[in-house]
């Protein structure tokens, strides 16, 4: 497959997911986000990591409000990123207090406040939660298309990071287009189970 037909396949699949994630009720979508983000708060991963990597959720995405205060109310640091247009990439800041410390940015996006926030050391981080349209069960993730995350998860955490998904099950196909700089995640966790990819060399 050339990369136009792989860029192709990839924006059908984007539509396709994203109009079924649209379509599920918001009461739902609630509910079964709330299950799935503590089942990430269990696991052992989570558990044992001293820095958190999330994202503020925006519209059909898992609404991440209640796993953000549960990081800092576990006494962790929370990262959260924020967009540099300029540069095309994402900058990472150390979130103390979401009520405070976050601003509607790029796309709506609530993201760090500059001048509230400092700058995050990337390589001490050791969780990840990642955003996603959609999954497969060997770890292949398709974004939104900026590739603003394929950049941060390919180019500057530490190897030792653990990358995990929430998402909802109507999110999971038989396979995701992968592109050379698409990095896969190692575990997806849905309101209905667990994908848990073949271990994989980042």
């Amino acid at each position: 497959m050339s990369v136009t037909e792989l860029r192709e396949a990839k924006r059908h699949l984007r539509a396709a997911v994203l109009g079924r994630r649209d379509a599920m009720s918001a009461g739902h979508r609630e509910a079964m986000g709330g299950a799935i983000l503590r089942e990430v708060a269990a696991l052992s991963e989570y558990r044992r990591a001293n820095a958190i990597m999330a994202y503020a959720g925006i519209g059909s995405e898992l609404q991440t409000d209640e796993f953000l205060r549960h990081v800092l109310g576990d006494g962790k640091v929370l990262l959260l990123p924020r967009v540099n247009r300029e540069k095309k990439l994402l900058e990472v800041y150390e979130v103390r207090d979401t009520a405070r410390d976050l601003v509607a940015g790029t796309w709506g996006i609530r993201e760090p406040a500059p001048n509230l926030c400092p700058l995050a050391d990337l390589g001490a981080v050791d969780f990840v939660l990642v955003p996603g349209v959609a999954f497969d069960p060997a770890g292949g993730r398709l974004g939104y298309g900026a590739g603003f995350y394929d950049g941060l998860l390919s180019g500057t955490l530490s190897s030792h990071a653990r990358l995990v998904a929430g998402a909802f099950e109507t999110q999971v196909v038989e396979k995701v287009p992968r592109e050379e700089h698409d990095v896969p995640i190692h575990l997806v966790i849905t309101e209905a189970r667990h994908y848990l990819p073949e271990p994989f060399e980042r």
